[in-house]
């Protein structure tokens, strides 16, 4: 009796590849906000230390995706991996949140993870 094949890559498939598009988009628009403005409350070394965090962290996400494809999604991240990337992203996510709530309603380039947050009054 033939063997059905393992669910294993569908659900890799469902839930890997999704998961580093959305490590992606936030890296890029995290990486937007760190060259596009000055973060006034980070000094210039820590903003452009986030920066290279960011971009290392885009490589490596650009390098899984790479990996993901080319075994047609046979294989897996380890959480090992995908922790700090999360790290990464919370933590822009706070630098985003902070610096929206302390500029003006003028639209720019912003990283908070959730738009209905609002500025503190």
């Amino acid at each position: 009796m033939p063997q059905s094949q393992s669910p294993e890559p569908e659900l890799l498939k469902a839930i890997l590849e999704p998961l580093l598009e959305d490590f992606q988009y936030w890296f890029a628009r995290s990486r937007s906000l760190l060259e596009s403005e000055d973060i006034t409350f980070l000094s210039q070394d820590q903003q452009s230390d986030l920066l290279e965090r960011v971009q290392l962290a885009q490589k490596e996400v650009s390098t899984a995706q790479m990996l993901f494809q080319a075994t047609n999604g046979q294989v897996g991240i380890e959480t090992a991996t995908l922790l700090p990337w999360h790290r990464l992203l919370h933590e822009c996510w706070q630098v985003g949140m902070r610096w929206r709530s302390g500029t003006s309603a003028a639209p720019a380039p912003e990283i908070s993870g959730d738009d209905n947050v609002k500025p503190n009054e």
